[in-house]
């Protein structure tokens, strides 16, 4: 046993031999990583690999618009003052359950729809396009018009956003014709004569609700081709992204004729 003074050996006097795996690596498998690293690329390996980043952008961008967001160009002035021709719109899927891609199965709704509402829906005739307009009856609600005012289960909403010209006399068209299946009561000589300012009451059916635009004197709505069914509503609006004056007459007015003002506003 050694004592204080002895000639006990260090532990750094002998270095122990390093395992066989560690002196792999810093021989044979260090030389090989440092000549992988100094490899020049294929010019080859970088395109597939961009063209595989891209792919993954494009197929999160498309779940996105299918499911959450998608955006949406104003084309006409049925919903003056609210929404102007130009206007670009950011509009929320879940918010009334999107459609699942491929599939007839919809998310659950975040909200249910509500009289007041703008809605973006597929068109009912012809639903290959798109439509906004305001909820103003929701089922089961009788809704009606007596000269150019909106009546709702006998009452006259507020509607602080509707622009509306003289309700001038209008003789009833065929377009109205379909109307008469959903009278609330039909008249005690039999003659129901709707027109564009004086229609009703309807009763609006399960699952279904009816539209108008808030310009109401320039608005194919549901006054004259029906109610829109749950299954066609693709989202409420959220905000306008871009606008301008489409109706300009200034070259490229998608650059020098911005509605800045407009830019952020939100659908209300």
């Amino acid at each position: 046993m050694a004592d204080g003074t002895g000639g006990a050996s260090s532990n750094h006097d002998h270095a122990a031999p390093l395992p066989a795996s560690r002196a792999a690596f810093t021989d044979a498998a260090r030389a090989d990583a440092l000549q992988r690293v100094n490899r020049p690329r294929r010019p080859w390996a970088a395109w597939l690999e961009w063209a595989k980043t891209f792919q993954v952008a494009i197929l999160l961008s498309l779940a996105v618009r299918a499911v959450v967001v998608e955006a949406f160009k104003i084309p006409s002035g049925s919903m003056e003052r609210t929404l102007l021709v130009g206007d670009y719109l950011l509009v929320n899927k879940l918010a009334y359950g999107a459609e699942l891609p491929f599939t007839h199965a919809r998310l659950p709704k975040l909200a249910p729809v509500r009289r007041g509402d703008v809605i973006v829906f597929q068109f009912p005739q012809d639903p290959a396009k798109n439509f906004v307009k305001r909820v103003v009856g929701v089922a089961g609600d009788t809704v009606a018009m007596r000269d150019g005012s909106l009546v709702v289960n006998g009452r006259r909403p507020a509607e602080a956003y509707a622009r509306q010209g003289a309700a001038a006399a209008d003789a009833g068209a065929e377009q109205f014709g379909w109307q008469r299946g959903f009278l609330a009561a039909v008249p005690a000589d039999g003659r129901y004569l709707p027109s564009r300012h004086t229609w009703g009451p309807l009763v609006v059916p399960a699952a279904h609700v009816f539209v108008l635009g808030d310009n109401r004197d320039n608005s194919l709505d549901s006054r004259y081709w029906g109610f829109v069914p749950d299954s066609l509503i693709r989202g409420r609006p959220l905000f306008v992204y871009f606008s301008y004056d489409a109706d300009s007459t200034t070259t490229a007015p998608w650059l020098s004729r911005i509605r800045w003002a407009r830019l952020g506003e939100r659908i209300e």
